[in-house]
């Protein structure tokens, strides 16, 4: 699932779905807003090498809203005041379309953060490739993993910002320590507790895929997971369509998924309630122990219910989606690219600030976050979960790959790929005939 969608599905879950949110320049004197930026941020030393551009305005869009586009806003905020340079953020929740919609109206904005590469793409022959000093940032900050999506046929454009961690379980450490659970590090292991726990009579699984117009998407993560940890090749050629949708081990990787998310003696309150509950609330019942884990990314660590302990040894935590061979360790990710449709010195200065570690450092320190950047404190992050998330996607021995369905055709990963998952957990088709369908819905 994209930053856009997850930021649709957070604000809808807020009721505040329907505006776009705008926030422009630096705080008062007063340090209103100011959050709680790092004290080297906030040292005008530390961006003497931007230069000094008094009056220049850069307008930045993106997906971000509402709290977290406050947050983020306030990581730049010396910037802004050290260099001179005004950012004007402005934030959509129709942030695809919005994009096409300035684009082919000539109003672009000057940099743009793109939650999905595969829309990034849609727009190369009008974005601005990245400078020297800014790919220079990117390659040392980043791993190749995150490098790629930033590039098109063979051209850097764009380096990384946020990254979100999908590969995450959510369970009760509670409900695990009384029951003698271990913690699943493979997949026979997690089929294993899911037996103990069910033959202990409780349903080991929850599972909501409903999110109105985007209803199925919480099911392709599941297949996504599922077939990266197969192998990443077979990752890579099914997510470029290098083989087809309906491949015997990618229908194969379905009817694994299937093991746990269409079994009745798993899915609490049975599989026919899936495509009906909603993802946000549908790990809920594990604070009260009617089920045992949720299988949902990092974001999901804001959408608990107020009061919840989020940590390791609080009401509820995570862990990594087990691996299926010995020695692999991948995680499934999302996040968003920094890209710009035009240039000047004041642009090049705020990309190249937004590829550093000082910005990265600050806005990790600004409110419940995570980041791939190698140069961060992983420590610094405000949340625990933010922390182990920061933790593993800068770590260089794991092995990443970007949401799949963000990287197909719209007409695939965000329509017939969410409508299959639906038919398939609903019973009314089977494994391969969803895959078929997806197969042949992709653009010729």
């Amino acid at each position: 699932m994209s930053n856009t969608r997850r930021l649709m599905c957070l604000a809808a879950a807020t009721s505040a779905l329907a505006l776009a949110a705008t926030a422009c320049g630096a705080p008062d004197d007063e340090g209103e807003g100011r959050g709680e930026v790092p004290d080297e941020a906030q040292d005008c030393a530390n961006y003497e090498d931007y230069g000094s551009f008094d009056g220049e305005t850069v307008h930045i869009f993106g997906s971000i809203l509402d709290t977290e586009g406050d947050e983020m806003v306030e990581a730049w905020s010396y910037f802004e005041e050290c260099t001179g340079i005004t950012i004007e953020y402005e934030g959509s929740a129709e942030f695809e379309a919005d994009m096409t919609v300035r684009v082919d109206g000539g109003n672009a904005p000057d940099i743009a953060l793109f939650p999905q590469p595969g829309l990034m793409s849609n727009f190369a022959d009008a974005l601005v490739p990245a400078s020297e000093e800014v790919t220079a940032l990117a390659t040392e900050g980043w791993s190749e993993d995150w490098l790629q999506y930033g590039t098109i046929d063979g051209t850097f454009y764009a380096p990384p910002n946020s990254g979100n961690a999908k590969s995450f379980i959510w369970y009760s450490p509670a409900f695990f320590e009384e029951g003698g659970y271990e913690i699943p590090t493979t997949w026979d292991d997690l089929i294993a507790v899911s037996d103990e726990i069910a033959a202990d009579g409780v349903a080991p699984w929850c599972v909501g895929f409903e999110n109105a117009g985007a209803t199925g998407w919480p099911g392709t993560d599941w297949i996504e997971d599922i077939v990266l940890r197969e192998g990443t090749d077979l990752y890579d050629q099914w997510a470029n369509h290098e083989i087809p949708f309906n491949d015997e081990r990618i229908v194969a990787a379905i009817e694994k998924a299937g093991t746990i998310v269409t079994n009745e003696d798993y899915v609490f309150n049975g599989t026919d309630t899936i495509s009906s509950t909603s993802f946000q609330e549908a790990g809920f019942p594990i604070l009260e122990g009617d089920c045992a884990m949720y299988r949902m990314a990092s974001f999901y660590g804001a959408m608990w219910p107020e009061g919840t302990e989020v940590a390791e040894d609080g009401d509820v935590f995570a862990f990594r989606f087990p691996e299926t061979n010995e020695g692999d360790n991948t995680m499934l990710i999302g996040g968003e690219f920094v890209a710009a449709f035009n240039d000047n010195e004041a642009i090049e200065a705020t990309r190249q600030f937004l590829a550093s570690e000082l910005y990265h450092n600050a806005r990790l320190q600004t409110g419940p976050w995570s980041t791939a950047h190698q140069g961060v404190d992983p420590s610094n992050a405000t949340t625990p979960i933010n922390e182990l998330a920061t933790e593993v996607l800068t770590d260089p021995e794991v092995t990443v790959r970007f949401d799949a369905s963000d990287l197909m055709p719209g007409e695939v990963g965000a329509s017939s790929f969410w409508t299959g998952v639906v038919e398939w957990v609903d019973g009314s088709k089977d494994a391969q005939e969803i895959a078929d369908d997806i197969e042949n819905s992709w653009p010729q």
